[in-house]
């Protein structure tokens, strides 16, 4: 095989997936926990979705683990999250768990890859397409590397029914909708580290924000003040599958 003949197969098996990623049911920005495992249940579910992930792996911060210590804690009432994925994990003490970090985010990646979900990385959501009664219709994309040469190339746009917000700490499509829309979206900003009342509350914040557009994981406690959590990561995975099942709710009503 020539530099030619593996030079083409890459083009155009890569821009045959992009260009069928350029109308879809759901949207995700950010390809860390929440975000694969939305995509996981959707795609399980039927619905066609793809991920752009800004960085060059996926994951988010679970590949660090407690700082760069490569293990996550998993509760309970997501440990049966963990068994579908087919992720290994131990008790430590009553109703806590511990995962190998590695295994969790490339587990998490492959299994929603073989469930149906597209993931793209190495692109950034850089802007939101908004219609009537401010409902979001899609993500306006660049290449990351655009941003970081901090180069002026105009971008593309990807139609969605559904939009999820899964950038973590940053927020980083919710916050350009409050800035740009008329949508009526406040950022409240993430609170210091509270383990105990983040878990609990990055369930309750996953939600509907705005027509179309659902946040999930660190980014839903951003948006509605509540705080982080660090290495633990039950709530993430548990915000996911809530976020995959609003927007399966959303899908029904279009």
């Amino acid at each position: 095989m020539d530099e030619v003949t593996i030079s083409k197969a890459i083009l155009e098996s890569y821009f045959k997936e992009l260009v069928s990623a350029t109308d879809v049911d759901v949207a995700i920005a950010g390809a860390g926990p929440s975000g694969m495992t939305a995509g996981y249940y959707l795609a399980k579910a039927g619905a066609k979705v793809v991920i752009f992930e800004r960085r060059l792996s996926v994951g988010g911060g679970m590949w660090g683990g407690g700082m760069m210590f490569n293990r996550i804690v998993v509760q309970s009432e997501a440990k049966g999250i963990l068994d579908e994925f087919g992720i290994g994990s131990e008790e430590y003490q009553p109703g806590y768990y511990v995962a190998d970090a590695i295994e969790a985010a490339a587990t998490m990646c492959s299994q929603a890859i073989k469930a149906g979900a597209q993931i793209f990385n190495l692109i950034s959501v850089e802007d939101v397409m908004v219609r009537e009664d401010d409902r979001i219709v899609g993500l306006v994309l660049n290449w990351t590397a655009v941003s970081l040469a901090n180069l002026h190339v105009d971008p593309l746009g990807v139609k969605a029914k559904v939009v999820i917000d899964a950038t973590g700490h940053d927020a980083e499509v919710c916050r350009i909708v409050a800035r740009k829309t008329g949508a009526g979206v406040e950022i409240e900003g993430e609170k210091s580290m509270w383990a105990e009342i983040g878990e609990r509350t990055i369930v309750e914040n996953t939600r509907v924000v705005c027509p179309g557009l659902i946040v999930a994981g660190m980014a839903a406690n951003a948006v509605y003040g509540a705080p982080r959590m660090g290495a633990v990561f039950g709530g993430m995975l548990l915000s996911g599958k809530k976020a995959a099942e609003l927007a399966l709710k959303g899908l029904e009503r279009r």
